[in-house]
């Protein structure tokens, strides 16, 4: 499954106490404070992973913690500083503190600071002047940073295709890509989105498919509110419409509708308009319904049969015209 949100926790490592100790050799009978600075405590980074696809990690696990620095030893010596640790997220996803975004993770290797480990303390060695020459003074390494972090992942597509349920959305990502997704003769067959690579002569393009959508989907109803983050970064939007429909313009405006509801961004994305299953009707009556709803809606559409496979390649055409 995949997991596209996580609420975790963080918190970067203490650093290392400074220590009060001094010179205890023979023959040297005052060697004076020798106590050695602690380490610094571990920061903890957000990486970004071309090889990480979901957010599974932080559904397991909710807490992650880097670890402490050393504190310091006598004869002067540093307490060794943690290791950092290291958050590998998908490219995608976004980063959130209190609503407000701390960072979006577009491109592969990108590395942003997330906490700071805490600064190691001084030793007594520090601490010593001409009129204070035995010092017992040292400090205490600092806290490192807790902070709780919102993490979503938007999927990064170029094309997202939308619709009711079962109005052949997964049939045509499987015709035209590599994707295998779940195909049934039922509503709902798409649980979580789909990724397919495609492509027309020489360019390829990265393919979405949302489960369906539904009246309401904006608020909550069905499946729709879930998934609807991961049509924000694509550039064309391809509407899939069952021609056996009794009122496609309906279909058509519901789907707007929700789209705009959930992001009003949504609607400035090209689109394409297709009109999915001409197999199952004669070419004549395929042709009549297609004509209606153009005139209803005033704009041009295509048509196809995702099962055999007519009119996808004018489809694909059309995506890569629209994506130049």
């Amino acid at each position: 499954m995949l997991t596209d949100e996580a609420i975790i926790k963080i918190k970067a490592g203490d650093g290392g106490d400074g220590i009060a100790s001094f010179r205890r050799e023979k023959y040297v009978p005052k060697g004076g404070p020798d106590g050695g600075d602690g380490g610094a405590g571990g920061n903890i980074y957000f990486v970004c992973d071309a090889n990480t696809h979901t957010l599974s990690d932080f559904a397991r696990r909710k807490y992650f913690e880097a670890t402490r620095g050393e504190n310091g030893r006598d004869k002067r010596q540093h307490g060794k500083s943690a290791e950092d640790l290291y958050l590998r997220v998908p490219p995608g996803t976004v980063v959130k503190v209190d609503s407000e975004i701390f960072h979006d993770f577009t491109q592969a290797s990108e590395k942003v600071l997330a906490a700071r480990g805490g600064r190691g303390g001084l030793g007594n060695v520090h601490f010593a002047t001409a009129t204070h020459q035995t010092p017992r003074e040292r400090t205490l390494g600092t806290k490192g940073e807790e902070k709780t972090f919102k993490l979503e992942l938007k999927l990064l597509a170029d094309v997202g295709l939308v619709g009711l349920p079962n109005s052949g959305k997964s049939t045509l990502l499987s015709r035209i890509s590599n994707a295998k997704p779940k195909i049934a003769d039922y509503p709902f067959t798409t649980l979580e989105p789909n990724l397919g690579v495609a492509s027309y002569h020489e360019k390829s393009f990265v393919v979405a498919d949302v489960p369906g959508l539904i009246e309401g989907a904006s608020k909550g109803k069905g499946l729709g509110d879930k998934f609807l983050r991961h049509l924000e970064r694509t550039k064309v939007l391809v509407h899939i419409l069952d021609i056996n429909s009794p009122d496609i313009a309906k279909d058509y405006r519901d789907i707007k509708n929700e789209l705009k509801a959930w992001n009003e961004d949504l609607l400035s994305e090209n689109e394409i308009i297709v009109l999915n299953k001409i197999d199952t009707l004669l070419p004549k009556e395929a042709d009549k319904i297609a004509k209606k709803f153009t005139k209803d809606i005033k704009q041009n559409i295509l048509t196809i049969s995702a099962v055999s496979g007519e009119g996808t390649n004018e489809l694909l055409k059309t995506v890569a015209q629209e994506l130049k």
